[in-house]
């Protein structure tokens, strides 16, 4: 990646100007000799003097890295016996036995990425891609554009699709038939975004299917397919090893006894401080930016969506829903009202990178967790435009958009700000979670209390509203046995939090109380921010971000709260189709022993 392709869709136009210093006045130029300026100040630096000589520097000293990381990679392939650690299929292939995972496969695979990337903007997209794309690539597009976009075309493709997926669940289903169960869910949802749409006659369907087309294929590679799962098994462990160093700091700061004692605020949220801190740091070096609008790009050319709700979507797969906005802020004023609610869509459909590591304490799935937020970027705009369709006119376009840049004067700067700027993210946490657990509580008490008196003690608040999820559970594809726990999660989620719904869900795992499948349909289902208290921190951020769209923010905002909802119920239905008992009891096997936690050998 280079530093001209990270800043190049912010920084545009972008030129420092220098005011030029005058002594033509000053008493020191009038006492010098007209054909003597050596003590005149000297404005330009030696490299300035000599490009020939600093761009030969600069040069070497490439060659001298190049030459480093050469010498090293030399060594470690020398000295790191990778390859005779491992079971090998494919005897005559070179490359049998890595474990790209860790070691020295994993150093092989980052070299490879990254001189595949300074191969690609340095020496092909100069020479051959610019000429590629204006000749061939661009033409071929605008053709097969119109061509695709013809209807017959367009309903040949969708019946094939269609057609395809069928086989595809027939053969996956056959010996398993009770899991065609979960098809009941993403039915029903796309049939009551038709009834309750804003206005059905400009439903775009080819947005709607290639949109939770793309969710369920995504759901394939991610889950069902050996190679894509151990990709995301292998990204989901070095997420968690990664946000694992945050436990030393906790640790230095708050002490042993509290941190490895797990006690919540202590021993969990302080990785938000870590995770933010990183986080500003990628967004002042502007690597941030080029992930998500690449991302977007790509989510807009599949798609046929908007260029800011692109943007905002796939930054949601690394963001939360507060920081995300912040990329498009300067546009949000110009926004329709079907992109701020697929924004705000985005937002409770997802969860963000800074609380990962709470929910993995519980026993989470790392995998899970960040294949439903990568399910969830295309379903967040297909299912958005079925429920509130587009009606105006888009006044953005990928043409004239520029994200917004750190403000931070310094990458130390930006490291402190980051650090910083978590605090009032743990504080409302923390509010949040003792409020509302609080609350419900005494609802609780108040239910009990009722019930008492006729005679039925065990009824209480979460009961009641837990009971309203036991046909959507079902739907999804939770076994019956399992049914009653799974809503009492999935209602925990919806009244309170994820985070105590991860934490419940966690215990449910660790005492046998579920099947490991059903605990993977659930790991879906709560994946995301959908809760009353994230429904009031979104309307406070982007109202805050563009005071004039206040009363179309709080219009959508609870239509929005029910799509998100919807896209994390689809994204657990579609796991309910692909998750396999077997695989899904070994991962849980190893990430509560990794926790040090009781082993889960039987569910």
């Amino acid at each position: 990646m280079s530093a001209e392709s990270s800043k190049g869709a912010i920084n545009n136009g972008y030129e420092l100007d220098h005011k030029e210093l005058d002594i033509r006045d000053s008493e020191e130029f009038k006492e010098l000799p007209l054909d003597d300026t050596s003590d005149a100040p000297n404005k330009k630096g030696y490299f300035e003097k000599n490009p020939k000589v600093a761009r030969l520097v600069r040069i070497s000293l490439y060659v001298l890295l190049h030459l480093c990381v050469v010498g090293y990679f030399s060594y470690a392939t020398y000295h790191y016996h990778d390859i005779t650690n491992y079971e090998c299929y494919w005897k005559d292939n070179p490359l049998c036995g890595i474990n790209f995972c860790t070691g020295y496969g994993m150093l092989l695979l980052l070299l490879g990425f990254i001189y595949l990337g300074l191969f690609y903007y340095y020496v092909f997209k100069p020479i051959v891609g610019h000429s590629l794309h204006r000749n061939y690539i661009r033409p071929f597009s605008k053709k097969w554009h119109n061509f695709s976009r013809t209807r017959v075309v367009s309903l040949a493709s969708i019946a094939l699709l269609l057609a395809l997926l069928a086989i595809f669940v027939y053969f996956e289903c056959r010996d398993e038939p009770q899991k065609l169960v979960s098809l009941v869910t993403p039915c029903f949802f796309i049939l009551c975004g038709y009834v309750f749409s804003t206005n059905r006659r400009a439903i775009k369907w080819r947005i709607v299917i290639t949109g939770i087309t793309c969710q369920f294929l995504l759901g394939i590679f991610c889950i069902r397919w050996e190679v894509g799962r151990k990709i995301f098994e292998c990204l989901g462990n070095k997420v968690a090893t990664f946000l694992g160093y945050a436990t030393d700091g906790a640790e230095f700061v708050f002490g042993d006894f509290l941190v490895q004692n797990n006690v919540f605020a202590f021993a969990i949220l302080p990785v938000i401080f870590f995770f933010s801190f990183f986080i500003s740091i990628l967004y002042y070096m502007g690597t941030m930016q080029w992930v998500v609008i690449k991302l977007g790009w790509i989510l807009q050319q599949i798609l046929g969506t908007t260029v800011c709700e692109s943007v905002t979507a796939a930054a949601n797969i690394f963001l939360g829903m507060s920081e995300s906005p912040l990329l498009i802020r300067p546009y949000i004023n110009k926004l329709t009202k079907s992109e701020i609610h697929s924004i705000m869509v985005s937002g409770f459909a997802t969860v963000s990178g800074t609380v990962l590591a709470a929910y993995l304490s519980f026993g989470a799935s790392a995998a899970h967790l960040i294949t439903s937020s990568v399910m969830a970027a295309p379903a967040t705009l297909a299912i958005s435009k079925l429920y509130m369709p587009e009606t105006e006119e888009s006044l953005t376009s990928s043409d004239s958009i520029e994200l917004e840049k750190s403000e931070d004067c310094s990458l130390l700067d930006a490291a402190s700000s980051g650090a910083s700027n978590a605090v009032p993210i743990v504080l409302g946490i923390i509010a949040n979670i003792v409020a509302f657990v609080a609350f419900i509580a005494f609802l609780n008490g108040l239910v009990s209390w009722f019930g008492y008196l006729v005679g039925l003690e065990q009824i209480d608040f979460e009961w009641i509203f837990s009971k309203l999820f036991i046909p959507l559970v079902w739907a999804m594809g939770v076994p019956k046995e399992d049914c009653d726990i799974i809503a009492k999660v999935v209602a925990t989620k919806t009244i309170i939090n994820e985070f105590v719904a991860y934490e419940r869900l966690g215990q449910y795992i660790e005492n046998n109380d579920i099947t490991a499948r059903s605990a993977g349909i659930a790991t879906f289902a709560i994946c995301g921010f959908a809760n009353p208290s994230s429904l009031g921190i979104l309307i406070g951020s982007l109202s805050a971000m563009a005071p004039h769209r206040r009363s179309t923010i709080t219009a959508v905002a609870f239509r929005a709260f029910v799509v998100g909802s919807i896209v994390c119920f689809v994204s657990a239905s579609f796991a309910g189709i692909l998750i396999q008992e077997d695989d899904e009891r070994a991962n849980y096997n190893r990430i509560f022993h990794k926790l040090g936690r009781k082993n889960v050998t039987q569910f």
